[in-house]
């Protein structure tokens, strides 16, 4: 992480304003009766440049700033935000919140989390890169991505355009049993969507790149040839009949089946009794050859931090060990309401990282032999109460372990629970693209509604 000292000209307002502010607001609210709070203050900028068929179409800047405090009577809450930084708003603000709290019904797990549990030391985790991009080079950057694109395949003849977006903000976090900390953070990516065509038929796909670090990025030619190979390949689909077959998920979708888990044995839903992992703690969920983990200290991780949105710390956690789900994601609230302790995941996950097996995608799909590779999912059919799992979908025919034909206008439908314990393996063919990092993942037995 750079020195802050070194940065703050890059925002409005320098860390230490942002420390003097929120302190304010904690002593301003315990002035005024607040028996306990907690204050988020923020400020942010960024920019995309994107350029269409060689020409600039959208220049975008922003500057954002903000700032929100929770208090408790008790065991009342109140939550009030505003994006006025003066005295004024500062105050308004605190003594809004007081007056939700005052009508609030008392609720025996509000408060803040334990103080033993708060971060008092918070570890360097290289979060921060600013990129130095003259909007002159944002747009030669995407030119040259889109014209990859369009020289990579005849085959492809429009484009929706390739865009630059580079976001840089630094925020602080306090509360009143003494935690007070931040950082400041970037996110930098690049991506391409073209249409490739031949005679009647038109398919569209795309590519991105994303990293904390501008020099971590794919090359703009590399993501624009991706992004047309991806599209090309999609050319002349045929839809095919209804069967039972494996499914495998590419590595770009394949993190999506981590997501609904990730939402199955959060909090909220646990307490609201509204999963379909429901009590599962120690029990078998996934095939015996699966492990995750949520790790939050990867140096220029995309969801990595040394504290959750509480100020608790966090810790790398076997989430799923041999199969068995070992534990939860829980911040103060939904650990109280469940009789449990947080475990530092306020704000949700961290680096949820499915350990990748030996086989690489061509090894998948021989592994496979004959079924469906799934590259793209529409809808959001997804019932998080039953696991039901029905999606639209287009991808390839394999057989023989080989591609055949690119298919479409298909629906696969499972139910997560069956969908789970039935991986048969997952790619070393790792993709990083968020906070979720899977290889893609080789599922036995789903049903395809075709013609």
């Amino acid at each position: 992480m750079n020195d802050i000292a070194t940065t703050v000209t890059r925002f409005s307002h320098t860390d230490q304003h942002l420390r003097e502010i929120a302190q304010g607001m904690l002593d301003y609210a315990k002035k005024r009766g607040a028996t306990a709070s907690a204050v988020d203050v923020s400020v942010g900028f960024g920019q995309a440049v994107t350029v269409r068929q060689g020409e600039v179409e959208t220049i975008e800047y922003n500057r954002d700033k903000g700032l929100g405090i929770t208090v408790y009577i008790g065991q009342k809450r109140g939550n009030a935000s505003t994006s006025d930084f003066s005295a004024q708003a500062v105050h308004d603000t605190v003594d809004a919140a007081l007056s939700i709290a005052r009508y609030t019904a008392k609720d025996d797990c509000s408060g803040l989390p334990d103080e033993a549990l708060l971060a008092r030391e918070s570890t360097d985790l290289d979060l921060y890169h600013p990129w130095e991009l003259p909007v002159e080079d944002a747009i030669t950057l995407a030119q040259r991505c889109e014209r990859a694109a369009l020289d990579a395949d005849k085959r492809v003849s429009n484009s929706e355009g390739a865009t630059v977006n580079l976001h840089e903000a630094l925020f602080v976090t306090a509360n009143s049993l003494g935690f007070m900390g931040g950082f400041p953070t970037s996110r930098h990516s690049l991506s391409c969507a073209v249409i490739a065509g031949q005679e009647d038929g038109m398919e569209r796909d795309y590519w991105y790149t994303v990293a904390r670090d501008a020099r971590d990025l794919l090359n703009a030619e590399q993501v624009g040839r991706i992004a047309a190979e991806r599209s090309v390949r999609r050319l002349n689909a045929r839809q095919i009949a209804t069967m039972q077959v494996p499914v495998l998920f590419e590595a770009p979708i394949a993190s999506g089946l981590l997501g609904h888990f990730v939402g199955a044995v959060s909090g909220g839903s646990l307490y609201r009794k509204s999963s379909f992992l429901l009590d599962k703690k120690g029990e078998q969920i996934f095939a015996p050859h699966i492990n995750i983990r949520d790790v939050p200290d990867i140096r220029k991780g995309l969801a990595s931090s040394p504290f959750d949105d509480e100020g608790v710390r966090t810790r790398t956690r076997s989430i799923v060990e041999n199969g068995v789900l070992q534990d939860y994601f829980l911040g103060s609230y939904s650990a109280r309401k469940l009789g449990l302790q947080t475990t530092g995941n306020a704000g949700g996950s961290h680096n949820l990282i499915l350990q990748s097996g030996e086989l690489d995608f061509a090894g998948l799909l021989k592994t496979m032999s004959r079924g469906l590779l799934v590259t793209e999912l529409l809808g959001s059919g997804v019932n998080g109460v039953t696991g039901d799992y029905s999606r639209g979908a287009a991808g390839f025919w394999v057989e023989n372990g080989e591609i055949q034909y690119p298919v479409e206008e298909i629906t696969i439908a499972g139910n997560l629970k069956d969908m789970y314990l039935n991986i048969v393996a997952v790619g070393n063919d790792v993709l990083v693209q968020g906070s979720r990092q899977s290889g893609s993942i080789l599922v036995e037995g789903m049903t395809i509604a075709g013609s």
